[in-house]
């Protein structure tokens, strides 16, 4: 039987794991150093999507045509994305990953591998293996809640 401390005390360990890995993905971006934190969520929308345009993206990510725009204007003069005119539309505009920004994407996420898997190796088998299936459980119970959570949401 549950006691009545259980929930908010996994709640509180919850909040601060969430802490813990924003904190790890935001240091990922700044130890690869290559781009903003704005531009690496840009990257990992195109990397999500496919080529798409700039409203797609900012439906994607959350922002205005404008913000996607400017980041847009940075990553293409820095060879991270690559800009084309839709071929059935001409007044549209395609934004796709470069070689160079899927090369991004793979530092920022090596970078993050390597962090976690450092911080596991301090876990025994049995203590590894309850972590995994627990946060399983968690992720179908949060897909069910919540299914727009699951969609693209780069970071």
């Amino acid at each position: 039987m549950q006691g009545k401390r259980a929930f908010p005390t996994a709640v509180e360990a919850l909040q601060q794991v969430t802490r813990d890995l924003l904190g790890l993905a935001v240091r990922s971006v700044d130890e690869v150093g290559e781009v903003s934190l704005p531009q690496m969520r840009l990257l990992f929308a195109l990397r999500d999507e496919g080529q798409s345009s700039c409203t797609d993206l900012a439906h994607v990510l959350g922002v205005s045509g404008s913000s996607v725009t400017r980041l847009a204007d940075r990553l293409v003069a820095s060879g991270h994305v690559s800009r084309s005119t839709d071929p059935q539309s001409r007044s549209r505009v395609l934004l796709a990953l470069t070689e160079h920004g899927t090369e991004v994407i793979a530092a920022v996420l090596a970078w993050r591998s390597r962090e976690l898997t450092r911080a596991l190796r301090s876990l025994d088998g049995d203590a590894l293996d309850a972590l995994t299936d627990s946060l399983s459980v968690l992720h179908d119970a949060l897909r069910v809640q919540h299914r727009d959570l699951t969609g693209p949401v780069p970071l």
